[in-house]
């Protein structure tokens, strides 16, 4: 594995890598993007496994350039996993090993983190933990939890705002017994949609700019521009990816009727919540289920983003509603049961932080080493963390590695509840002070990361290190 210094990791945030992406960009005009809901939103592709044992599912992904038609007509250059654009979708079973072979075909150091997973920290793929170009090197997962909406992306330092971004992540949906026994949606019925925003060239390139938050002003789902997906007169189940770099979602229906929401970050909810929007950070997700029945066919409902008002970022996605079809789905009043928030044994403060001028990020005033341990916990422990963002008009988040936690407080105030299960990432509005409980039951030791999940912000510094002692 190669290994970057301080020393490099500095020069690089200063002048590297936003240097080379900023002078690409100079003098661009912009592609026209199609209208509103004029071309068809695609269910990512499913990996298969290369090979299947007794007990787990061997899997190989290559990062490597690639083309794919984002804008009609057009090829755009991406970053792809197998050539997919989002990455192919990985569905694993809970108590089932997944192995995965990921090959390095670019140019650049890359790492996999499965986002929500809870892993060795040798298959973390924490950011400086590197597969240099022409490398490989196999994650192994053990889906030793409950069933989730996870996801990977890459994570190599300095490298992962403009990684992601031009492509590489993509979701991992894990299932167990007791949510295959509940009777949702499944199969055909079951769509990970994966949402961010992009801006183009003129010629239909995807543009990277560092903290491009306003000009990335094309909201893609699934790969597409605001597409549109046909759907039956039925109950859909909806996994909700933000994906974006920056971009924050309230996802909501144009109609303004309510839908169940499922699932948090970490899997279901105890009981399902009727509402008329979930919110979604970067890095979260959220699973709902919309029935389309109560639409007569031929019905238009968008789902939109309550968080925008500009018309190429309001509307995420239309559903077409068709014919009307037999539904033997059902959503029932309880879903899962949570473990039980214990005592807390410490109580630590983050307070997250970005200089306006020279873009960098800090964690308690301190950048990202990755010589540095912060602090050190011990396995098994339940800790009591106050995130607290000291900027007054910048949004930032918070996710941490391997552990889950549930969400206690806003500013002293009551959670909101579409965040009432078990989660990995938190938004925090400015000036906003959130507190979580944080359980380390998984067995495993090691060091892992804590960060914002406003991956350019975590790319120049907004990032932290652990350990956690007393594991396998």
């Amino acid at each position: 594995m190669g290994t970057l210094d301080r020393r490099a990791l500095l020069k690089l945030s200063a002048g590297g890598l936003a240097g080379r992406v900023v002078g690409g960009a100079a003098g661009v005009r912009w592609a026209r993007v199609p209208p509103p809901f004029s071309v068809p939103m695609p269910v990512p592709v499913e990996a298969r496994p290369v090979r299947s044992t007794r007990d787990a599912d061997y899997y190989r992904l290559a990062a490597a350039s690639a083309l794919a038609e984002i804008l009609p007509g057009t090829r755009t250059p991406v970053l792809a996993y197998n050539g997919a654009f989002p990455g192919p979708t990985i569905r694993a079973r809970a108590g089932r090993r997944v192995v995965v072979e990921h090959v390095n075909r670019l140019d650049e150091p890359t790492t996999v983190h499965l986002h929500g997973g809870a892993v060795r920290p040798e298959d973390d793929g924490g950011p400086m933990d590197l597969v240099e170009p022409g490398r490989a090197r196999r994650y192994r997962y053990p889906n030793g939890q409950r069933a989730a909406t996870l996801w990977y992306h890459d994570h190599a330092h300095h490298l992962e705002s403009e990684h992601v971004y031009r492509g590489l992540a993509g979701a991992y949906l894990l299932h167990d017994e007791c949510e295959a026994g509940l009777g949702l949606p499944s199969g055909r019925f079951d769509v990970p949609i994966v949402l961010r925003d992009a801006r183009f060239g003129e010629d239909g390139s995807l543009v990277y700019i560092p903290e491009d938050f306003a000009g990335r002003n094309t909201i893609l789902a699934n790969g597409r521009p605001q597409p549109y997906f046909r759907v039956a007169a039925r109950k859909y189940r909806f996994r909700l990816l933000n994906a974006a770099n920056m971009r924050f979602f309230k996802a909501e229906l144009s109609t303004g009727d309510a839908f169940q929401q499922i699932a948090t970050d970490r899997g279901l909810l105890p009981a399902p919540l009727t509402t008329t929007s979930v919110p979604l950070s970067p890095g979260e997700r959220a699973d709902i289920v919309v029935d389309f029945s109560r639409y007569a066919p031929g019905a238009r409902v968008v789902l939109r983003d309550g968080f925008s008002t500009r018309p190429s970022t309001n509307g995420i996605l239309r559903f077409d509603v068709c014919g009307r079809v037999r539904d033997g789905s059902r959503v029932p009043e309880r879903l899962a049961t949570l473990p039980a928030l214990r005592p807390a044994t410490a109580a630590r403060e983050f307070r997250l932080s970005m200089d306006k001028k020279t873009g960098m990020g800090f964690i308690n005033g301190r950048a990202f080493d990755p010589r540095r341990i912060d602090f050190t916990v011990e396995r098994g422990a339940a800790e009591t963390w106050r995130i607290v963002n000291e900027n007054q008009v910048i949004q930032h988040n918070f996710h941490v590695h391997l552990a889950d936690f549930r969400v206690l407080d806003r500013d002293g105030g009551p959670p909101m509840p579409t965040e009432d299960g078990l989660k990995d990432t938190v938004m925090v509005r400015p000036g906003e002070s959130v507190g979580v409980r944080v359980a380390f039951d998984p067995a495993f030791g090691g060091d892992y990361i804590y960060h914002c999940h406003i991956i350019d912000h975590s790319a120049m510094g907004m990032m932290g290190r652990f350990r956690i002692t007393g594991g396998g």
